[in-house]
């Protein structure tokens, strides 16, 4: 039986602190996460009783180490339906995740002329590292625009490809504006035209039922642990087998390594071939915990509740005089970016964290977005599993008092 949503707050500590005398409402879940006690647990443990180095040694804190951290890697694999637990690559978190394609890829596939598409709706970090390697290699940078309700059109892009287009690279949900990209048509239309996608899943992989990397038919899936209730410092490339075989290494070093002569070096397999040093154990095992502890709630009813809270937020937003609420597309999940008529993003935040309430201002690595919406940034709140209608009904209050203290 799968366990209630509203029992998930009691399980993070830290909401129960309170911030400058009033009681936490934390809502910077995009930025990263709180941890449960589960994931907490796990850690506290690990370096209590399992702390070693993986894969080499013959000891059985090595064997118990190595066997942790490789059920990390089974959970992951299963969490998102990996066809093959190899294609569960280990990084340091989504941004790395998506310099190792830049990187393997460009390496291997990119030549001058070429073309790369990225959207306007990109995190930087899905952003620069395609522009850098356009600039690199003499490729194209293509960037496909977004409506004005923030979305992204599927017949546009459909138009861009060509038979130069070697590439498609964008994310699941907007970490600006919440925008839900329509996967299950851009896909194909990319496959179609003989385009692999990369898909940044920072935003979506926490929230959206829709995390089946088959059923997706995703070429590359990346995403961060410390989005979905892990650790910082770990994070997850995705990749077909198809395609880690015909890449090259991103990084070189041990456990990586098959044969090295002074003539010849070979690569280990998969997914070895792409974890160059020691690797964060740790952080894999809190992965490992938080993806048992996701795995309690059934994903449809969490993506209902986070949907439904959201309803809430933008009906409650939206009531207040002088607010504006960007973007309107039809399928939006955990984002909420606004701005108040006459008050600085920077100050609003500032004075909703004097009433404990915690939010996210500026351009939130999007500058294209924002420059776009003709903006220099927004206020963002952004939802976890653990907030409820009192966190929105505490923001609205708050959004209200810095307003009657700023219009004095």
């Amino acid at each position: 039986m799968a366990k209630s949503i509203t029992e998930a707050r009691t399980d993070f500590p830290i909401l129960s602190t309170e911030i400058n005398d009033h009681p936490l409402v934390y809502l910077d879940n995009a930025a990263t996460t709180q941890k449960p006690w589960a994931v907490i647990d796990s850690l506290r443990d690990y370096y209590a009783f399992s702390n070693s180095n993986v894969h080499r040694g013959g000891h059985t804190l090595a064997v118990r180490a190595t066997e942790m951290y490789e059920a990390a890697r089974e959970k992951v694999a299963r969490f998102i339906n990996a066809a093959h637990t190899h294609e569960v690559i280990f990084t340091r978190g989504t941004t790395e995740s998506i310099n190792l394609v830049a990187s393997s890829f460009g390496e291997a596939f990119i030549q001058p002329g070429d073309e790369i598409i990225v959207s306007q709706l990109e995190h930087h970090s899905n952003y620069v590292p395609w522009f850098e390697l356009c600039q690199r290699k003499g490729a194209r940078f293509r960037v496909i625009p977004f409506t004005p309700t923030g979305e992204l059109d599927p017949a546009v892009l459909q138009s861009m490809f060509t038979e130069k287009t070697r590439l498609l690279a964008l994310n699941q949900v907007s970490n600006s504006l919440g925008t839900v990209n329509p996967l299950e048509v851009i896909i194909p239309l990319a496959h179609a035209a003989g385009v692999p996608v990369l898909v940044d899943a920072a935003q979506s992989v926490q929230h959206l039922a829709a995390r089946d990397v088959q059923a997706l038919d995703a070429d590359f899936y990346a995403f961060s642990g410390h989005k979905m209730y892990a650790p910082m410092g770990i994070g997850v490339l995705y990749a077909k087998e198809s395609w880690l075989e015909k890449l090259p290494p991103y990084q070189f070093g041990g456990e990586m390594i098959d044969q090295v002569s002074s003539t010849r070096v070979t690569f280990t397999q998969l997914p070895h071939k792409f974890e160059a040093g020691t690797p964060n154990v740790e952080g894999a095992v809190g992965l490992g915990a938080a993806v048992d502890y996701l795995n309690q709630f059934d994903p449809l009813e969490l993506q209902a509740y986070e949907e439904d809270l959201l309803a809430y937020g933008s009906e409650q937003l939206r009531a207040i005089p002088g607010l504006t609420l960007y973007g309107n597309p039809k399928h939006r999940s955990s984002i909420l970016p606004f701005n108040v008529e006459g008050i600085q993003h920077y100050d609003m935040g500032i004075l909703l964290d004097t009433q404990g309430i915690a939010v996210r201002t500026g351009q939130h690595c999007t500058q294209p977005i924002m420059d776009a919406l003709s903006i220099t940034g927004t206020v963002r709140a952004s939802l976890g599993l653990y907030n409820n209608r009192e966190d929105i009904d505490a923001l609205t209050r708050g959004i209200r008092r810095v307003m009657k203290l700023l219009r004095k």
